[in-house]
């Protein structure tokens, strides 16, 4: 089972890398998450050098895509070879973005009728690309998810372990990541935001 972390040039650490961190709480065989990046190094919005762990053509391959975004996404956007590299599909892959990244998914054609959740800054963007912005921070519809504000992360993360392994391993892994003292709350609130969107959905794509 692969996940596949998109990580651009300009990348929201915060995005990309506490997605990463959740998602590799899950120790079962075959499980691989990677940073899917255009080059073999990126550096974030804040000056940390990332080395890919993935291409984007094996991304597109993946189990499950998670869109992170950054300061540089309506580049990537305006690039119409680094998009065509981008074979996303819902209908064999689950597919999640992060603030900025839902512009990616508004611009490969994939929110069509679908109210996404996105961060304040990039609404704007996304609305005019003709999607619906949501004032909340996480929302799925079938096997798209989407997130608003940068540590919303933890539902995309979250959202994708409770599809690809179950409900109670993404309980685990969040009460893992939780600060100590808070640990029930931080569970209780992000399972409250993904599980309205899994109802009669099955456990794998």
């Amino acid at each position: 089972m692969h996940i596949a972390i998109l990580t651009f040039e300009g990348f929201n650490e915060l995005d990309s890398i506490i997605a990463l961190g959740i998602l590799n709480r899950i120790k079962k065989p075959g499980w691989r998450v990677s940073l899917a990046s255009p080059a073999a190094r990126v550096r974030s919005m804040n000056g940390v050098v990332l080395e890919a762990q993935a291409s984007l053509h094996e991304a597109s391959a993946a189990d499950a895509v998670i869109v992170g975004s950054g300061i540089r996404t309506r580049e990537v956007v305006a690039d119409a070879a680094l998009m065509a590299q981008l074979r996303l599909d819902p209908s064999r892959q689950l597919l999640a973005a992060q603030c900025s990244g839902t512009l990616v998914l508004a611009k490969l054609g994939l929110l069509a009728d679908v109210p996404a959740c996105t961060d304040l800054t990039t609404k704007l963007w996304v609305e005019a690309a003709g999607v619906s912005v949501l004032n909340q921070p996480f929302v799925a519809r079938g096997n798209v998810a989407t997130a608003g504000g940068c540590l919303a992360s933890q539902y995309l993360a979250a959202w994708v372990i409770a599809r690809l392994v179950g409900l109670d391993e993404a309980r685990e892994a969040m009460h893992y990541v939780a600060p100590v003292g808070e640990k029930e709350d931080y569970v209780e609130r992000a399972m409250r935001n993904i599980t309205l969107y899994l109802e009669a959905m099955p456990a794998t794509v």
